[in-house]
């Protein structure tokens, strides 16, 4: 399904955040890319959105390479793509009902499915009593539930998350992994960076391991062993 093949990132000769990176993914399958911070786990995930383009090699989602889409084409692959982020990324001004809605907006969506869909989602991620609140008057947890519901609200092929629990509290961030858990048990493959090796060592999925842009590790069932 996704594939990245003898990627490199150069940005200067003493700056380089990927080196000769080739790994593939397939569908429904739970990866954890793990690495300290600067490793190279967020180039990765930019690249796959493609934000950030390689110096060398491809990047391929299901036999398409990503970075020779033109700019009207690339809409059509992001949509497969629901991103969580570490700062959760919400607009302050809209609730978690509306923001979760934008999402669906801004792929076309009728109001009639907006209304349908968006509690449910909302009732998938535990939120359904907090629609009308806005994100200052949620918890951390309660934000990032927010963002993965506006993340697959429009039912994704994938998804990625770039250190998804990386401010929250312990309670929180288990809620978060069960959470992200469940969305992958419903078929959807489920891309994440972390750095947190309990997180990692509890999971007991799949670990491609990055360390100074290199990848020297990729275990099936792995733990986080730098």
């Amino acid at each position: 399904m996704i594939v990245f093949d003898h990627v490199s990132k150069v940005y200067s000769p003493t700056s380089i955040a990927l080196e000769d990176v080739t790994f593939s993914v397939e569908p429904k399958e739970f990866v954890s890319i793990v690495g300290q911070s600067g490793a190279g786990k967020s180039t990765l995930l930019k690249m796959l959105l493609a934000e950030d383009a390689p110096s060398e090699g491809r990047v391929l989602f299901e036999d398409i390479d990503i970075h020779a889409l033109s700019k009207t084409e690339l809409p059509t692959i992001r949509r497969r793509i629901g991103t969580i982020f570490q700062d959760f990324k919400l607009l302050p001004s809209k609730t978690a009902f509306e923001n979760v809605a934008f999402a669906m907006e801004a792929a076309g969506a009728s109001d009639e499915s907006i209304d349908t869909d968006v509690p449910q989602v909302l009732e998938l991620v535990g939120l359904i009593d907090k629609a009308h609140h806005f994100p200052h008057e949620l918890s951390g947890g309660e934000k990032q539930r927010t963002s993965i519901a506006r993340a697959i609200v429009n039912r994704p092929d994938v998804i990625i998350a770039d250190e998804p629990t990386g401010n929250l509290d312990p309670i929180n961030t288990w809620e978060i992994i069960e959470l992200l858990k469940k969305i992958n048990s419903f078929g959807t493959t489920v891309i994440m960076a972390t750095h947190n090796k309990d997180i990692i060592n509890a999971l007991e999925r799949r670990v491609i391991t990055i360390e100074h842009g290199k990848m020297i590790r990729d275990a099936k069932q792995g733990r986080y062993i730098l």
